[in-house]
């Protein structure tokens, strides 16, 4: 057997192996991302939670639907299914749902509070589900990676005052979606990147259809264009076209160090909740965004340790 070969039954793997180009991969789905929740804080002032949150994986499973049978991808075997309800559960149902509930009664910048501590959620997902063995320089770049992003985001939205509701909605929502992302990863080395979130918009899409014919109870949303450019927004690239890179970077892997781009995801959305939305906006975006990136790159660089010969 070569140096190279490989326990799984594949004989060829659907992705590059290049950590590199799971890294670019990565930053081009979290660029995507970096736009949900200030657009998601646009939104809920003219339509319901509900209808946001659920009707955005309606639009994005028409257009997986569409997708899968336009190239007539293969169904999904045996225990895939399972897996792909984890992943809908996380990032179809789970992160939508309870982060669109949160910005209802908070602001975008707040919200990237709580949403910066997804790296290391995932990063935790991913050395747990994907049995990786990062070295402790990993986990030591990891949090101070995220404490540069909590400090930076603390200090642009003015702190977390006494505990919310809407902070235990956004804690829900980096779990659920650190699991999606860890499992959905995994998944994309066997189905393909888009194909995974492809079949979780489909696997959901009963239940999410439901729910959004019961928001609807009251009407159609009275939404101002620019709303309704959101949701659309929300629904064809947050919750669709982002996924076909995020996955890809994060098949691609190892996943522990690609999802650690996610640390320049709150400086981002702080940065578009300033210019769309006008929230204050300061020079310490400059130095936190910079010690951010900086605790970003160089975690992602930290090899992993290789495994035992023994």
């Amino acid at each position: 057997m070569s140096h190279n070969s490989s326990a799984t039954t594949l004989s060829r793997p659907v992705v590059s192996t290049r950590t590199s180009t799971g890294i670019w991969w990565g930053l081009l789905g979290v660029v995507a991302f970096s736009f949900t929740v200030p657009l998601t804080r646009v939104a809920v002032e003219g339509m319901s939670p509900l209808f946001i949150g659920a009707g955005r994986a309606v639009v994005a499973a028409v257009l997986a639907a569409l997708a899968l049978a336009l190239t007539r991808q293969r169904f999904p075997q045996g225990v895939q299914w399972f897996r792909l309800a984890v992943v809908a559960g996380g990032i179809v149902a789970g992160f939508p749902l309870l982060t669109t509930f949160a910005l209802t009664s908070t602001s975008a910048s707040h919200g990237a509070v709580v949403i910066a501590l997804l790296p290391a959620a995932t990063a935790m997902a991913a050395v747990i589900r994907g049995r990786e063995r990062p070295r402790p320089l990993f986990w030591v770049l990891t949090v101070i990676g995220v404490m540069a992003a909590l400090v930076f985001a603390l200090v642009q939205s003015g702190g977390f005052g006494s505990l919310h509701w809407a902070d235990l909605l956004l804690l829900g929502a980096v779990l659920a979606a650190a699991i999606g992302y860890a499992e959905g990863g995994l998944l994309a080395r066997e189905l393909g990147a888009w194909q995974t979130i492809s079949w979780a918009l489909v696997v959901a899409s009963p239940v999410m259809i439901l729910l959004t014919v019961f928001s609807l109870g009251s009407g159609i949303p009275s939404a101002t264009p620019v709303q309704w450019w959101c949701f659309a927004y929300l629904g064809v690239v947050s919750m669709f076209l982002g996924f076909f890179a995020w996955y890809r970077g994060l098949a691609i892997g190892p996943m522990a160090q690609v999802s650690q781009i996610q640390l320049v995801q709150p400086v981002m959305s702080i940065a578009w909740a300033g210019l769309l939305l006008g929230e204050s906006m300061t020079w310490t975006t400059v130095v936190g965004g910079l010690a951010v990136v900086l605790c970003a790159g160089a975690a992602v660089r930290v090899r992993l340790i290789p495994p035992s010969t023994s």
